[in-house]
């Protein structure tokens, strides 16, 4: 199946897309630094630059898109219908890519949290204090990985 816009068109949306600062990632660090967490941003030093680090508590939070991280089951993800071989590979290596980042992270002593898009935004968000909940008691813990996903996901 063709593309629906021209190439022009597409590579224009395309380049607004941002790796950074997206809407999900911009609300869960705006709160949580209203509760007094401090953290660092995108630190290059680490596998994966993760979005927000906590050093004091050994702890890393990713915000990873729905679409972009291939969250299957997932109300927010749906594979595009023209150049789906593409899209395939492309969601693919970045599943395969966050696979070995964790498996890294966890090798250096490093704490992981994956909260998902679909818990911050759409219908199956979690009420953003019962997020932050979450989150505190997480980096409270001494547990290695969670993933918060949106309350009616399946997995």
């Amino acid at each position: 199946m063709a593309d629906i816009v021209d190439v022009q068109t597409r590579s224009r949306m395309m380049a607004g897309i941002r790796a950074r600062d997206t809407r999900p990632e911009m609300l869960l660090r705006k709160a949580l630094h209203a509760r007094g967490y401090r953290y660092r941003l995108c630190d290059k030093r680490l596998p994966g630059k993760p979005d927000m680090v906590f050093p004091r508590y050994k702890a890393v939070i990713f915000v990873h898109g729905c679409f972009w991280h291939g969250h299957e089951a997932c109300h927010l993800f749906r594979l595009p219908k023209s150049n789906t071989v593409f899209w395939q590979a492309k969601i693919a290596a970045n599943v395969a890519r966050d696979r070995v980042v964790l498996e890294s992270l966890a090798t250096d002593g490093w704490r992981v949290m994956v909260v998902w898009e679909c818990a911050l935004k759409g219908r199956n968000l979690i009420p953003l204090e019962d997020l932050l909940v979450t989150i505190s008691s997480w980096l409270d813990s001494k547990t290695k990985f969670h993933n918060i996903r949106g309350s009616y996901d399946e997995r």
